[in-house]
């Protein structure tokens, strides 16, 4: 019997966890430009699509068939601009888990085969590998309250700051623009700081993450991504 997480009944304007991890528990990143190329395929499905600026760099005379080639590939790629809401993420190096509002019914199922397979293709190609990247399909569950929703953004939170990193600052993630450190045009905060300053208006984000209690409310949204 498959896996409840695994069996997709998406509902429009609703917030899931989606999170995967590699086959047999295997590294899906395994150096910095992995993981930069991922996070710059993220943005280029959720940024708006600068079709005037490809467009352009096609009718160009002075561009390089290269950068033609570059600009048609970007014009013909998929892209989730208003469909896609990423709230909190983090890269690990065997997994990665995403916290997502999705406007339509179907968004998240095109986005994570778009981004899951350009990502499978580039990483194969590098390591001269074949087959499948990740452990069977993505799972996917979905949150019905603003607790849960805040209580999971804490743990994808925690989990990227668990471990050194290359960087020496924890593994990519949101964290730093929930703590206001850092900006970022396509990771959307806003609900669950709302939440924050609504329930705990005294406490930062970075003082409740190290608040355990709750912890339960979330521990069946992870028991199958363990590293």
């Amino acid at each position: 019997m498959p896996s409840k997480n695994r069996v997709k009944q998406y509902q429009k304007d609703s917030y899931y966890h989606i999170y995967n991890r590699g086959v047999e528990k295997k590294e899906i990143f395994r150096d910095q430009q992995d993981y930069s190329v991922f996070l710059s395929y993220l943005q280029e499905y959720l940024l708006p699509k600068d079709e005037d600026g490809l467009n352009q760099i096609i009718q160009d005379w002075h561009s390089s068939p290269e950068d033609k080639l570059n600009a048609r590939k970007l014009l013909n790629l998929n892209n989730f601009t208003g469909e896609i809401f990423v709230l909190a993420y983090c890269l690990m190096p065997n997994h990665f888990h995403f916290l997502i509002k999705q406007g339509n019914a179907n968004s998240i199922d095109k986005f994570m085969n778009s981004l899951m397979t350009r990502y499978t293709m580039y990483f194969n190609k590098k390591y001269k590998r074949v087959g499948s990247l990740y452990q069977g399909v993505y799972n996917a569950v979905l949150v019905f309250t603003d607790e849960q929703l805040f209580n999971l953004s804490k743990y994808i939170h925690k989990q990227a700051l668990s471990i050194p990193s290359l960087t020496g600052s924890g593994q990519p993630s949101s964290y730093a623009v929930f703590t206001g450190s850092e900006k970022s045009e396509w990771v959307y905060p806003e609900e669950i700081l709302a939440y924050l300053s609504e329930e705990y208006p005294k406490f930062t984000y970075k003082t409740l993450l190290n608040e355990e209690s709750d912890w339960d409310l979330i521990h069946n949204f992870t028991l199958e991504t363990s590293p």
